[in-house]
């Protein structure tokens, strides 16, 4: 018997209503109170998009449209991808999931660039922005082994 140790998916979205982006404050380790996009593990079964879509839902109880594709990070130091799409929230209802202590719509200049949980998300967020300005939806690839400088 061969036993692989291959990447896990972790798969997320950017929620978007009314030019504000859907962000939660984690109630779990790692990164215990930081703030992220909703993501997170797919599960066998699942398609990218339907992953993405469950966890906004799970971690934001926020139902999503899922749109094009966004980024895709290789986080080679967590032995993991990140992939990660646009979304349009269907309403603006949302409540913290188990896994989130807040949930809350904001701004590009509200959001709390200083405590992002996770490089992938801080690199998702700034491409979003950038793509947003200027009027494109790109897709976007990255290899992350450390934090991000800004």
């Amino acid at each position: 018997m061969v036993h692989y140790k291959n990447p896990l998916l972790v798969l997320g979205c950017v929620p978007e209503w009314q030019g504000k982006i859907l962000l939660c404050r984690r109630a779990i380790e790692p990164r215990l109170g930081f703030w992220t996009v909703p993501a997170g593990f797919m599960e066998n079964g699942e398609t990218l998009q339907a992953a993405a879509a469950r966890e906004c839902y799970e971690e934001a109880m926020a139902r999503v449209d899922i749109g094009s594709l966004l980024a895709v990070a290789s986080v080679t130091g967590a032995s993991q991808v990140h992939v990660m799409f646009r979304a349009k929230l269907l309403q603006p209802e949302f409540a913290p999931g188990p896994e989130s202590l807040e949930v809350g719509l904001y701004g590009e200049a509200e959001i709390p660039w200083t405590q992002l949980a996770f490089p992938s998300g801080e690199f998702t967020l700034r491409k979003y922005f950038e793509d947003r300005s200027a009027g494109r939806e790109g897709h976007h690839f990255v290899e992350l082994s450390r934090r991000l400088k800004s």
